[in-house]
């Protein structure tokens, strides 16, 4: 394979990966979800037969165009999966063979069923089997959410208390319906005459759905179902708990390895030790701004400074003139440390990610880290002067 292909093919990988925050990437995720919806209203509003009795040409058409779309994305996806992290030991053969099984490959097998079945004799109307498999396009939203990710590492992170309560609910689930079905038996036999259909009222009753299609009637059977429904409540809220915790901890991780590799662009910070580099960390917030947004006003509180990990921003200076800071720069610390309103207004003038230290875990940091609080403050001191020379030319 040429070199001229295999940058094609890593730009190609580029574009379609879902966390890319380049802006052909964010154009084509756009586009991908617009001819997801354009397609999924179309299916729906084909199985409509007093609106699709007139429209019927021009939604299968739409169908036709999605389901084309969606193969050419397929087929790329296909192309460029060596370049995913997971496969670069592999050969292009076992890496494209190891993307179709996986769970991305499999979703988009099935998106591109349609045009399978199609051209196989099947017919695009309401009822038929093609349409059903263009219903479970929803299932490529989950490629555009990477919660979905996080949710399978919180479950994986806490599989143990998980199954223990599970395993708790089972219990639960099997008592109820077998003391149930003692009780019940006699007076309600169609509901109550067998396990299965007693474990249906437990699991309605435990669940807190209440459908009430099932009720008992003897005091036991009742006295059964009131245990049954307190203990419900106690299990759902033991499992939201432990869920909600191991969302809490996983986003927590992964907030802490963003910073961290944005922290590592930052030249100020690079010299620092790993011990103190941790400790910054814990300390900084990443903030996201698209081009020509205001960050900071003149005159707003100096509560806060800034350092740039990547991207471009345009200090307004009250001269009239202004300055461009790029990577690894920082602003916002001469409010900062004479505790003064800004002097200036900030506003980016490309994509840029920034690092936000707080004043309170600056002057905590600064009595840690002298030489850090040095850096500033020699900065501080520098542009201070830059600033008096202008006003001093004008």
């Amino acid at each position: 394979m040429t070199a001229a292909s295999k940058k094609l093919r890593w730009q190609v990988f580029s574009v379609l990966r879902p966390s890319e925050p380049s802006p052909a990437a964010r154009r084509w995720r756009t586009f991908h979800l617009t001819v997801l919806a354009v397609g999924l209203l179309a299916v729906i509003l084909l199985s409509i037969d007093e609106f699709a009795s007139g429209h019927r040409v021009y939604l299968r058409g739409a169908i036709w165009i999605v389901t084309i779309i969606f193969l050419v994305e397929y087929l790329a996806r296909l192309w460029v999966a060596p370049e995913i992290p997971a496969y670069v030991d592999k050969s292009p053969t076992r890496a494209r063979l190891h993307w179709i099984v996986s769970l991305p490959g499999l979703i988009g097998l099935l998106a591109i069923m349609p045009v399978v079945m199609m051209t196989g004799g099947y017919s695009i109307s309401g009822a038929d089997t093609a349409s059903v498999f263009c219903i479970l396009w929803i299932l490529k939203l989950g490629l555009h959410a990477p919660a979905f990710g996080t949710l399978a590492r919180v479950i994986s992170n806490e599989r143990a208390p998980i199954a223990s309560v599970l395993i708790v609910f089972a219990i639960l689930l099997m008592a109820a319906a077998t003391a149930a079905h003692m009780f019940e038996r006699v007076k309600q036999p169609e509901a109550f005459g067998n396990l299965p259909n007693a474990m249906w009222w437990a699991v309605v009753t435990l669940t807190t759905t209440g459908y009430g299609d099932v009720v008992p009637l003897t005091a036991g059977g009742r006295m059964i179902g009131s245990l049954l429904m307190i203990s419900g409540i106690a299990v759902l809220a033991l499992m939201t708990g432990v869920l909600a915790t191991g969302f809490a901890q996983e986003e927590r991780r992964r907030e802490y390895l963003r910073v961290w590799d944005q922290v590592s662009r930052v030249p100020i910070f690079a010299s620092l030790g790993v011990v103190t580099l941790s400790e910054i960390v814990g300390k900084l917030r990443t903030r996201y701004y698209p081009a020509h947004v205001t960050v900071l006003r003149r005159g707003d509180p100096g509560d806060s400074m800034f350092f740039i990990s990547n991207g471009e921003v345009e200090v307004r200076l009250p001269t009239g003139g202004s300055v461009r800071l790029d990577d690894g720069a920082f602003f916002g610390e001469m409010a900062l440390l004479n505790r003064q309103p800004r002097a200036a207004s900030v506003a980016t003038t490309r994509p840029t990610t920034l690092l936000v230290l707080y004043a309170s875990d600056f002057y905590e940091i600064a009595s840690h880290i002298p030489a850090l609080a040095e850096a500033v403050e020699n900065e501080a001191k520098r542009r201070r002067e830059e600033n008096l020379g202008r006003e001093g030319k004008r």
